[in-house]
């Protein structure tokens, strides 16, 4: 069998982990599935052939790639690097509500095994030069002559995770970052057969590999039976912010029914949202619709709660989460740097009492204002850096 063959039948092998899908007898689902396999071949490809003696932060996923519960508020990038190597990082922090870069032992890159957090650098910690730019030195030791911000580099690192949050899209200027390694001479790489047929053959296999991941998560929620209700979590060391409170669990809507999502807000918090996600562990598209709510887009009742209605069809509350005609899915709630991480609860309602539910004064749109907020949602989205 020849090279070409053998990535193809890696590629092919990514059915074992669809099959459960496809057996499941919904045929709409199985061809999702198949989509999200070719989204993470796509993904795939801007790690695949990653050099850490040349690293570059790439798109890991965006509004294209939606994979593994993709956060619509943040911007990411991803690169990979040598824990024994000396990198320096340079550029502009950006407007955003914040920059953080999480230093791992393994990532979701193609070539990286998962692996612990080693760390996580606010850049806003960072000091900055009369232009507003910084510099930032990762080694093992500090070298003597190095003046600037500076932070240890551990041997087992493998990759740099960055993620910028904003909550008003496309109105600030996003985050510019530039890395180079700088223990060893600039030489730019040619690939020879073995190391490129190596990388193909991972990038062929990397589908199986986050669809297995997607589909491993949603069915341990299943194995929960967190069905219209929330477990706290905190993902520090898998890819999660570190001390960020995460709600999670999985919506139902039954016909004729409404989920009223309620809870309570921290004294202080630096950022918050709410996010849909299919059965697929697959962000719904923002973009074109409202499938998630931040501190900055959400309307807040008088009495200081944040009430939002999880409805296949448009209620005519501001806060709407479009399910995008998915009548199950996933549902996460985050608290960063907050003094506390309220518990949020969902409850089923019957589309005809939800009026009576909501508190005098709820903030409601009719068709026209909706169209126009979703218009301006799509412009705000495609106004943000995504690669």
């Amino acid at each position: 069998m020849s090279r070409w063959q053998d990535c193809i039948a890696r590629l092919a092998a990514t059915s074992d982990v669809l099959a459960p899908i496809a057996e499941g007898g919904d045929p709409d689902m199985a061809a999702r599935a198949e989509r999200m396999a070719f989204m993470a071949l796509a993904s795939g490809w801007f790690t695949a052939f990653a050099d850490r003696d040349l690293p570059d932060f790439v798109p890991a996923v965006n509004t294209h790639c939606p994979l593994v519960g993709t956060n619509p508020d943040f911007i990411y990038g991803a690169a990979s690097i040598d824990g024994a190597g000396q990198y320096l990082l340079t550029g502009e922090r950006g407007g955003g509500l914040f920059l953080l870069m999480d230093i791992a032992a393994g990532g979701l890159g193609v070539l990286e095994p998962l692996g612990p957090s080693l760390g996580t650098i606010d850049f806003d910690t960072l000091a900055l030069d009369e232009n507003g730019c910084f510099s930032l030195l990762l080694s093992a030791e500090r070298p003597e002559h190095w003046a600037g911000d500076w932070h240890r580099l551990d041997a087992s690192a493998l990759s740099l995770s960055l993620r910028q949050a904003s909550y008003d899209w496309g109105a600030h200027r996003e985050a510019r970052i530039a890395i180079e390694r700088i223990d060893i001479p600039h030489a730019p790489r040619r690939w020879n057969e073995v190391e490129i047929a190596r990388r193909l053959d991972a990038l062929a296999a990397y589908p199986g590999r986050l669809a297995g991941m997607a589909l491993g998560f949603i069915a341990g929620q299943r194995r929960k039976a967190l069905w219209n209700r929330f477990e706290h979590d905190d993902w520090a060391g898998r890819g999660g912010v570190e001390g960020q409170h995460y709600y999670q669990g999985l919506f139902r809507l039954e016909p004729g029914k409404v989920l009223l999502l309620e809870t309570e807000l921290p004294e202080q918090v630096l950022y918050w949202n709410v996010q849909l996600n299919d059965m697929l562990w697959t962000t719904v598209d923002w973009m074109n619709r409202q499938s998630s709510l931040n501190g900055g887009q959400a309307a807040i009742d008088a009495d200081g709660r944040f009430r939002a209605v999880i409805a296949l069809d448009d209620p005519g509350i501001s806060n709407w989460l479009d399910p995008g005609g998915n009548a199950e899915g996933a549902i996460m709630l985050r608290w960063t740097g907050a003094s506390s991480g309220p518990e949020p609860r969902l409850t089923l309602l019957d589309r005809e009492s939800l009026a009576e539910c909501l508190p005098l004064g709820t903030l409601r749109v009719d068709a026209q204002t909706r169209e126009a907020q979703l218009r301006a949602r799509r412009r705000a989205a495609q106004m943000r850096r995504r690669w």
